[in-house]
């Protein structure tokens, strides 16, 4: 999960005009917040990859998701700037988030918890 946000972080830099147009209109100083965004799964995702920060690093990533819930959703209630993509597939992508988010959340367990229990 970790590799994958860092991923998904440097795209923030190599893609912007796409992280741009998932931007909803009344959020202020959109070209800040996708490079604030992008910096901060790059981070997070570092920090989920250290066994120390791991937890904190998950928490972090839990408040990220929701705070780009709403680029999200204005994917899917505007297809039309997003041709690329199916408008099922934009739809799709919102309970993704909760897939996500559930999948942080097991990295704030220790790790004991994580072992599976054999009889």
């Amino acid at each position: 999960m970790g590799v994958m946000f860092v991923l998904a972080g440097l795209n923030h830099f190599l893609s912007t005009d796409f992280y741009l147009r998932m931007m909803p209109p009344y959020l202020p100083w959109h070209i800040a917040l996708v490079y604030i965004s992008g910096i901060a799964e790059i981070l997070l995702g570092i920090l989920l990859l250290i066994p120390k920060t791991s937890a904190i690093a998950a928490w972090g990533l839990i408040a990220l998701l929701i705070a780009v819930f709403p680029a999200n959703l204005q994917m899917a209630l505007n297809p039309n700037t997003f041709p690329e993509f199916s408008e099922v597939a934009l739809w799709v992508r919102l309970p993704l988030q909760a897939v996500l988010i559930a999948w942080a959340y097991w990295y704030t367990k220790p790790k004991a918890a994580h072992k599976v229990n054999r009889f």
